[in-house]
């Protein structure tokens, strides 16, 4: 971004009489901060501008232990977790990766407190056949450090590495077909939890889309159980993903779950998060800038100046080490489907924020982080994935943006790969994508060159590597998007070749971009800004 002189936050602004978070800038309102990448910009935003900020975090539970033991004592239409218990039981116990929560939470992270807990049980009934499966389906590897970190020193001391590992969806003896549902999709679930007698699942449900049948069905299921649901018509129909009676994905996923629960007894523990992230030296980008005092604006000025300084590779090892306080709201354990559904309504509870009318125009900060790049580069096509695949899909009803409006993301678009992490998305984003955008085209003939190269599963199996196939399944994340969106533009990014590779048009500046999106769609548009992070999600009527 070029430079600007200093300003000046004013405040405050009256908000939307029917919503809080809701906030329509006027002549003497405050400049707004955004995210990009490992910066933090301060811009204007055109009078008339609708701000849409996440709710204040709900309070969390006081006693999140207590509350643990409660779901597992009275659980939905399942017998108490002890009641299931037997000496001589084989257990297994899933849990999900650190894909979520974003950015990770303080430690003990809330599935070491769960895992905890449930040790307790097995160890008081006699249970001592118990392995911990991390369900990374195909995602990466954790590493062995980041594995102590979700679960904490006495249990990764107890049970690493032959007791607690992760998944690996290409290994043949360790996959065991349990059938196709009545659509024809394959269900191919991870042996050890195939066989046990009982599989403990502990999620974090950090968005509605994650959780219930999506936890077994995927978690632990190999390329040929996920192809099905990650391709693009299933995308395409899915009208949001976040609100899963509209997501043909969580349909097909759902069907896949039920086959699983009629082969496999798996009681379910899941939670949902607030959204927490900020405290101490952070805890003013929590605010509405209208409501900034005199030592938050000079916090804020002091974080940008330092990171102005930092070399790129230093601010994101900044960022990445700063964890979020997220406190847990709620727990539910026994049955998928009641479980799940009271852990949604929670997550909504969280997340959604009541909006009135779709938008010409709709602004989205990319922070540095996603699901698929924690420690990690936050490369094009996971840029790309956060864009059109993420903030696209975080509303319930129908979309903030109009069909064929204009999506600005403010991204520095930076041409870089982590090779240990995402040595697969170098090869398709600098010789696929040049060839062509096309989803249909890419699955079809190339996916499965990807998904069955050798070196990729050596790579996904012995290192930290994503599967082959998982670049393919970012770019359909985002083929809903790419649908509906007339025009993307990115704000700031520092080259021209990537936005140009994902089809995208480029700026110097956000207020070049709102430039061009007034040609676009008119000079009076109606613009919104969802001003993440934290998760904002859009009750739309």
């Amino acid at each position: 971004m070029r430079e600007r002189a200093p300003k000046v936050l004013r405040g405050p602004v009256p908000r939307n009489k029917e919503d809080d978070q809701v906030v329509y800038i006027d002549g003497d309102s405050a400049p707004r901060i955004l995210f990009s990448g490992e910066d933090l910009l301060l811009e204007d935003l055109p009078i008339g501008t609708r701000v849409i900020y996440p709710k204040p975090p709900i309070e969390g539970l006081a006693n999140p232990g207590a509350a643990i033991r409660y779901a597992l004592n009275h659980p939905h239409d399942s017998e108490p977790l002890y009641a299931q218990l037997a000496p001589g039981m084989r257990v297994t116990i899933a849990v999900d990766d650190i894909s979520l929560p974003l950015p990770p939470m303080t430690t003990p992270d809330i599935r070491q407190t769960i895992i905890e807990i449930v040790l307790e049980l097995l160890d008081a009934n006699g249970v001592d056949d118990v392995h911990i499966v991390i369900a990374n389906s195909l995602h990466r590897r954790l590493s062995e450090a980041e594995m102590k970190r979700m679960v904490g020193s006495k249990i990764h001391n107890a049970f690493y590495p032959d007791r607690y590992y992760n998944h690996d969806a290409e290994d043949p003896d360790g996959i065991v077909h349990l059938g196709k549902t009545d659509h024809g999709e394959s269900v191919n679930i991870n042996r050890r939890a195939v066989e046990s007698d009982l599989v403990i699942y502990v999620n974090i449900n950090l968005v509605p889309m994650d959780g219930g049948h999506k936890s077994v069905a995927v978690g632990l299921c190999d390329y040929e159980s996920l192809r099905p649901h990650h391709e693009p018509e299933t995308i395409r129909a899915s009208d949001s993903y976040m609100d899963p009676k509209r997501s043909m994905l969580n349909t097909k996923v759902e069907r896949q779950g039920a086959l699983v629960d009629r082969h496999m007894n798996v009681f379910h523990i899941e939670t949902a998060l607030n959204n927490r992230i900020y405290a101490g030296a952070t805890a003013f980008l929590s605010k509405n800038e209208d409501e900034f005092t005199e030592i938050d604006r000079l916090k804020f000025e002091a974080m940008r100046w330092t990171l102005s300084k930092m070399p790129r590779g230093a601010k994101r090892k900044l960022f990445q080490s700063i964890p979020a306080q997220y406190q847990m709201i709620a727990c539910h354990a026994g049955k998928t489907e009641p479980v799940h559904e009271r852990i949604l309504q929670r997550c909504w509870d969280q997340y959604a924020v009541h909006v009135r009318g779709q938008a010409d125009v709709l602004i989205c900060p990319v922070p540095f982080v996603s699901p698929y790049n924690v420690n990690s580069i936050l490369n094009p096509i996971l840029v790309q994935v956060m864009g059109l695949g993420y903030f696209h899909n975080f509303y319930r009803g129908k979309p903030i943006l109009k069909k064929g409006g204009v999506l600005i993301l403010t991204h520095p678009c930076y041409d870089e790969f982590d090779h240990n992490h995402h040595p697969s998305y170098i090869e398709f984003f600098n010789r696929l994508l040049p060839e062509t955008r096309d989803a249909m085209k890419l699955r079809h003939k190339y996916e499965e060159e990807f998904a069955k190269n050798p070196s990729y599963i050596e790579m996904y199996r012995r290192g930290n590597a994503y599967h082959g196939a998982h670049p393919f399944f970012m770019w359909y994340w985002g083929e809903n998007g790419r649908q509906h969106v007339g025009k993307v533009i990115v704000a700031g990014a520092e080259n021209a070749h990537v936005p140009k590779i994902l089809g995208w048009e480029r700026s110097e500046s956000l207020t070049e971009a709102i430039a061009m999106a007034k040609s676009f769609v008119g000079p009076s548009p109606e613009i919104t800004m969802m001003h993440h992070p934290p998760i904002v999600m859009a009750d739309m009527e």
